[in-house]
């Protein structure tokens, strides 16, 4: 092989490389969604992963969106101070944070949270071949173990989201009334007619979209991974990886699809 054609082997074998992963993710992610549409369904998987998905992701939530949003009308005051425009304030924060901040964030810490665990989760059951005991016993691992994750992903997610909305929103509601002077009241109302229902309904659908990814990314880096502690920490890692870049990804797509209608 000569020293012109050498790069563009490692090129092409990179480029097939990267296809052959999407192409394998995208089988897994249409088997998982097969199962949860097909018995037998497991719920006490199902419950188990709405408590570690939903509920125990709460804490986390509230604390990022008070703080964001808090810290959202605080930069707006400070740009709209140059302008003589400090009164868009409640209105730029509402759509800051429900269009974007909300999803992202909440994404985000789903990426960093669950997905980190349910690799981690699901790697280990393989290092330790309890994987292979689900199949001795006749029990479809992609089914016990995928599909209730993902579809408690799929459920709970867009709930936490709308939380987080109105957390941040409250957050940039007391940062303003308390430093920046505003009236509580005013603040409120000029939020609640400036929000429209698409805009809650982009960051619902979002919500749901990234709750697929992040459960999505820990089952499926959980399921290929290799053998012993290496094999646990790098599933970990890659799943953590795939899904923030996923999830930005899909909230640019999803953010120019809501635009254009």
């Amino acid at each position: 092989m000569s020293v012109i054609t050498r790069p563009l082997a490692a090129l092409g074998a990179g480029v097939l490389s990267t296809l052959a992963t999407v192409g394998r993710v995208a089988l897994f992610a249409l088997a998982a969604f097969r199962h949860i549409l097909t018995p037998p369904f497991y719920g006490r998987e199902f419950l188990h992963a709405l408590m570690h998905v939903g509920y125990l992701s709460l804490p986390v939530v509230g604390l990022t969106a008070v703080f964001t949003g808090g810290a959202l009308a605080l930069q707006i005051y400070a740009g709209g101070a140059r302008f003589s425009a400090e009164q868009v304030v409640p209105q730029i924060v509402a759509l800051g944070v429900v269009r974007e901040l909300g999803p992202v964030m909440v994404g985000l810490m789903m990426a960093a949270r669950v997905t980190s665990s349910i690799a981690a989760e699901i790697a280990t059951m393989k290092v330790t071949e309890q994987i292979d005991a689900l199949v001795t016993l006749s029990t479809n691992p992609m089914k016990y173990l995928t599909a209730p994750r993902v579809f408690a992903g799929l459920v709970t997610v867009p709930l936490l989201v709308a939380v987080g909305d109105a957390i941040g929103v409250f957050g940039g509601w007391f940062v303003s009334v308390q430093s920046l002077g505003f009236n509580p009241a005013v603040y409120l109302k000029n939020t609640v007619d400036f929000l429209e229902t698409p805009d809650i309904v982009s960051s619902l659908v979002k919500g749901a979209a990234f709750g697929v990814i992040a459960t999505l990314m820990g089952c499926y880096f959980g399921m290929h991974s290799g053998r012993g502690a290496q094999g646990v920490g790098q599933a970990t890692k890659s799943s953590v990886v795939a899904a923030a870049v996923l999830i930005l990804a899909a909230n640019f797509l999803l953010t120019q699809a809501f635009f254009a209608t």
